[in-house]
C-alpha cells in the first residue's frame, strides 16, 4: 500500500501555505520551485483543493493561493480525502456499509483490514497542517 504523489505533494503544497499563512497569497510558481514540483502538476491539484474548499485563490499580479482555513483546523486527512479519495484498504472495508465483496460476512481477516483502516484514519484525521509545522 502506497500513498500517490497526488496526496503526497498535495500535503506538502499545504505545508507550504501554512508555512506562509497571513502573510498574503502564494503562488503556484513558489510553492512548485520550493518543493521541487511541476507547476502544471501543482495546478491540478490545487484546483482539487480548491473545489474542497482547504484552499482560496487569489486572482492579480500578486496573486496565488491561501489557506481557506487556519493551519491547526485543516487535516491531513481532509487534504488525502480531497486529493485521493476515500481511504480504502480492502474492498470491504469502504466506511459507507456496503459489502462488495461476495466473502464479506464470513471473512476472518475482514477485521483486521478494518482496524488498520481505522488507525490510519484515526493518525490522518488528528494531525493538522499546525501539527506538522511545530514538529
Amino acid at each position: 500500500m502506497r500513498l500517490s504523489t497526488k496526496g503526497r505533494y498535495g500535503v506538502l503544497a499545504m505545508v507550504e501555505l501554512a508555512l506562509q499563512f497571513g502573510d498574503g497569497p502564494v503562488s503556484i510558481k513558489e510553492i512548485a520551485e520550493k518543493q521541487n514540483f511541476s507547476d502544471s502538476y501543482m495546478e491540478q491539484l490545487f484546483s482539487t483543493l480548491k473545489n474542497a474548499g482547504l484552499v482560496k485563490s487569489i486572482r492579480g499580479a500578486r496573486g496565488g493561493y491561501v489557506l481557506a482555513r487556519e493551519p491547526g483546523d485543516i487535516t491531513v486527512g481532509e487534504i488525502i480525502r480531497a486529493l485521493e479519495g476515500p481511504i480504502e484498504l480492502a474492498e470491504c472495508i469502504d466506511g459507507g456499509g456496503k459489502l462488495t465483496c461476495v466473502k464479506s460476512p464470513e471473512c476472518v481477516t475482514r477485521g483486521l483490514w478494518k482496524d488498520i483502516s481505522d488507525s490510519i484514519s484515526n493518525v490522518i484525521d488528528n494531525r493538522t497542517l499546525q501539527d506538522l509545522l511545530s514538529k
